[in-house]
């Protein structure tokens, strides 16, 4: 399904350009289909929208950065009411706030900088007939991405596995998704916290996690309250994607989504839910271009928090009637450790 392109005629406008990457990306808290714009290249179809300064933007989701550096650093994305990116913003249409006290932004930068990425694929036995569109989803992340950057992969059933550790090369990405093997259960949380873990050996400070199942937890040893400890305190942005059956079979299936909503609001990513597999391609690498087109703003935090985790607000700086048309996504606070 193809959504029609629009733009908004307001007086006294600054002209900005929305990137399309995927129209009608539904969050996992929905229980509607997905709809995906096919894309034939990596140049996506572009929108004009008309933006004007003013007054502050919608909600920030959640997230906790930890940081004993001079600077915070925030990354955020923006979105429209099409789920699609909107780039062309500079530093002067962003507000932050620490605690409710506006913070003078440092440094601001919207280049297409290189990620670390970790992919975390499900093979337990429920995947037997979804592996290859899981392949096909991974493949076409790659492609979206940017050239330079990092990627593993782990691969999870009873227990997570590194099926290939850092690499710049997609193709090993690939090559080692071609011999995942369809098989046990499901130790989602597990394979989480070897993401996690996993990136203390990244070369890039922006890092993200991809997650691809088809259902719960039901066969892991850290817990849902201890993954969401573990997320709180690591500067890792998580992008999760359920592939659910219309019918569970199980308690831990009928809660696996809100489980992956929990876990990627908290991050300061997203979630989404896919009722059809066919859609997972188009899914994945909207993701992947959405890590490209994202905001990174800097501020130097007030001294003497003593470790104490403190909320972090990021506004825009637009019109009434366009930042209703948007949506910021970043992340809401950071463990301040003594300077």
């Amino acid at each position: 399904m193809r959504y029609p392109l629009r733009s908004l005629s307001l007086p006294s406008t600054i002209l900005f350009v929305l990137a399309s990457v995927a129209g009608g990306l539904a969050q996992s808290s929905s229980t509607d289909d997905v709809h995906v714009v096919p894309r034939s290249s990596r140049v996506a179809a572009q929108t004009a929208i008309v933006l004007a300064t003013a007054t502050p933007g919608p909600r920030v989701s959640g997230a906790v950065i930890r940081t004993s550096a001079d600077l915070v650093m925030v990354p955020v994305t923006v979105t429209d009411e099409m789920n699609r990116p909107v780039v062309g913003l500079d530093q002067t249409n962003f507000e932050l706030f620490e605690n409710k006290k506006q913070q003078d932004i440092k440094n601001f930068s919207s280049e297409d900088a290189p990620v670390s990425i970790g992919i975390i694929v499900d093979s337990s036995g429920s995947m037997h007939n979804k592996l290859d569109r899981a392949r096909e989803a991974v493949l076409q992340f790659c492609e979206a991405s940017n050239p330079q950057d990092e990627f593993f992969l782990i691969t999870f059933a009873d227990e997570p596995r590194l099926a290939t550790d850092f690499t710049s090369r997609p193709e090993e990405i690939e090559n080692a998704m071609l011999t995942a093997q369809s098989k046990g259960r499901t130790a989602l949380l597990d394979a989480i916290y070897m993401g996690i873990r996993k990136m203390k050996d990244a070369r890039y400070a922006r890092r993200a996690l991809l997650i691809l199942s088809d259902g719960g937890d039901n066969h892991s040893r850290y817990s849902e309250r201890d993954i969401k400890r573990v997320v709180k305190e690591a500067d890792v942005l998580l992008y999760s994607v359920g592939t659910y059956d219309r019918y569970f079979a199980s308690q831990e299936e009928m809660l696996g989504p809100e489980l992956l909503q929990n876990i990627s609001d908290i991050s300061g990513g997203q979630a989404f839910t896919l009722n059809n597999l066919g859609e997972l391609p188009g899914v994945t690498s909207a993701i992947g271009a959405r890590l490209r087109h994202q905001y990174m703003l800097a501020y130097r935090p007030p001294a003497g928090k003593n470790g104490k985790w403190q909320k972090i607000n990021v506004k825009l700086r637009l019109s009434r009637k366009v930042y209703a048309l948007l949506h910021v996504q970043a992340r809401s606070g950071y463990y301040a450790m003594e300077r």
